[in-house]
């Protein structure tokens, strides 16, 4: 069911500041910068490698509000990471069949996510204190 890790979540006060040390630090680059007024983010992708099945990547969250839910992480535990992310070829039936094993869905229909992706969130008490997201990638052009 799961593909890969696709990206793993990191919540951060200044993104721009983010994004510089990550480039100058580990040399990767910024595929995407997003605002996400639904998840109260503002979003950058950074690419860390391919892969069977797509990319990996590092994502930076920085809250567009202190109400946000990542506002509320960082001011609960500060900057850190916030979830994992693991790829998927179908988002929906992979909720499915995680729901149908017990484990609580936070989104009970997926959503749009970075990149064009279709996300869903797994209630991070029944995944080991993790939030757990699942990413399906939009279609590769041929």
């Amino acid at each position: 069911m799961l593909l890969r890790i696709d990206h793993v979540g990191i919540a951060c006060e200044n993104l721009d500041e983010k994004i510089a040390f990550y480039e100058s630090t580990f040399g990767v680059t910024v595929v995407s910068r997003e605002v996400n007024e639904e998840q109260g983010v503002k979003e950058a992708m950074l690419h860390v490698a391919d892969g069977e099945g797509g990319g990996s990547y590092i994502q930076l969250l920085e809250p567009l509000s202190a109400g946000s839910p990542v506002g509320k992480f960082l001011a609960k535990r500060g900057e850190g990471i916030h979830h994992v992310a693991y790829g998927v070829s179908d988002v929906t039936k992979a909720m499915e069949a995680i729901g149908a094993k017990g484990v609580r869905l936070v989104d009970l229909h997926p959503r749009h996510g970075a990149m064009g992706t279709s996300i869903a969130f797994l209630h991070p008490k029944d995944v080991g204190g993790v939030l757990t997201e699942l990413v399906e990638s939009p279609p590769r052009p041929s």
